[in-house]
């Protein structure tokens, strides 16, 4: 994967919610109640990570990857809670991988990884 393809990853994943195509997307899985699909967080986090890498020269990020960033590390969070509330029976690492892509959202933002 490299920069642009992991950009281009990380918005389809991130504004899934907003756009009316009906795929596999993290957060729209999350939504219907459903966990993520094998390797789905992995390649987030992978994607992540390369965005991190590609973004160390730049001072500005780009606004519509910060909205994705955004809703990825926030409304993945509430959908998963919404679900919990609703009584859905989320994977065993699912919290724990949430909480990666939170991270690795903040070391986006800061400019510095965070493990």
């Amino acid at each position: 994967m490299n920069y642009d393809s992991a950009y281009k990853f990380l918005i389809a994943q991130g504004t899934a919610l907003q756009q009316t195509q009906k795929q596999d997307y993290f957060l729209q899985r999350l939504q219907q109640g459903k966990p993520p699909i094998p390797g789905q967080v992995t390649s987030i986090l992978l994607a992540l990570r390369i965005v991190f890498e590609g973004l160390q020269s730049t001072a500005q990020l780009d606004r519509k990857l910060v909205w994705a960033l955004h809703l990825l590390a926030v409304d993945s969070q509430k959908l998963f809670d919404a679900g919990r509330q609703r009584g859905i029976d989320w994977p065993p690492l699912l919290k724990e991988d949430l909480q990666r892509i939170a991270i690795a959202v903040k070391s986006i933002f800061s400019g510095v990884w965070q493990s």
